[in-house]
């Protein structure tokens, strides 16, 4: 079964969502509440991205991102800003489970190697930013130049067992996923994949549970959540609104 992810991006101690690398919508003025919310909509695990740290190359909201942490009972993966040793050691100090490391890994494959052998590839991840294919590093503003393919082959070889996947192109736009292209790299890299970036709705869920055999088992969801575009949200809302326009009341 597929595993989804709320994803909770913090920019300026902010909940928001980033269309295409831009700040397209503020969702929260604590993300912490955001939160909370997702675990009592029962969400198993949560996607976090320090989008300031992303853009200055170090942990930014240390302390919105410990609040968040201890507001719930379920992990937490971080990105964004951990390009050392020191940074990757101060995510797991606020208590978050998984760090996700992109730009490391390129630049520094040397220190991304030491982190895995430290703390082992179920809390050391790779995280592929891409752009027609090619890997953008430091907050997407820059491009490696290396194809996500080249990259996660390399990570592979240095010990990584799973990676996240964002197609730069779809992230937030709400307009699909490229199935190919998840596939491919799952079946080519023998890592785990999670996908991300352009889930609209239901059947964009129901395409990628399909990838499951080819090794794509769970999928990071931000925009689509938050504006419910899940019937079962929906529904959810009509209840608790005591609005049933399709449902006899009992």
């Amino acid at each position: 079964m597929l595993l989804v992810i709320p994803a909770i991006d913090i920019k300026g101690g902010r909940s928001v969502q980033m269309v295409q690398g831009i700040e397209g919508f503020a969702y929260s003025d604590d993300p912490v509440e955001m939160a909370r919310l997702c675990r009592l909509e029962n969400a198993k695990a949560l996607h976090l991205t320090d989008i300031d740290g992303a853009m200055q190359g170090h942990l930014v909201n240390t302390d919105t991102i410990k609040r968040l942490v201890n507001s719930v009972d379920i992990p937490v993966a971080l990105g964004g800003g951990l390009r050392t040793v020191d940074e990757v050691k101060k995510a797991f100090d606020l208590g978050v489970y998984r760090a996700r490391i992109g730009t490391m890994l390129i630049q520094n494959p040397d220190t991304a190697k030491e982190l895995i052998d430290l703390y082992g590839p179920s809390r050391i991840i790779l995280g592929i930013d891409a752009m027609d294919g090619i890997v953008a590093t430091k907050g997407w503003e820059e491009s490696s130049g290396l194809t996500a393919m080249t990259v996660a082959l390399n990570a592979k070889a240095l010990g990584f067992t799973r990676m996240v996947y964002t197609d730069i192109r779809l992230d937030g736009t709400l307009r699909g996923v490229d199935l190919q292209a998840l596939c491919m790299l799952a079946q080519k890299t023998g890592l785990r994949i999670t996908a991300s970036g352009g889930v609209g709705g239901l059947d964009d869920l129901l395409k990628i549970q399909e990838l499951e055999p080819c090794g794509v088992d769970s999928v990071v969801i931000g925009r689509a959540l938050y504006q419910n575009k899940f019937s079962c949200q929906a529904l959810w809302r009509m209840c608790e609104a005591r609005n049933y326009p399709y449902t006899a009341r009992v």
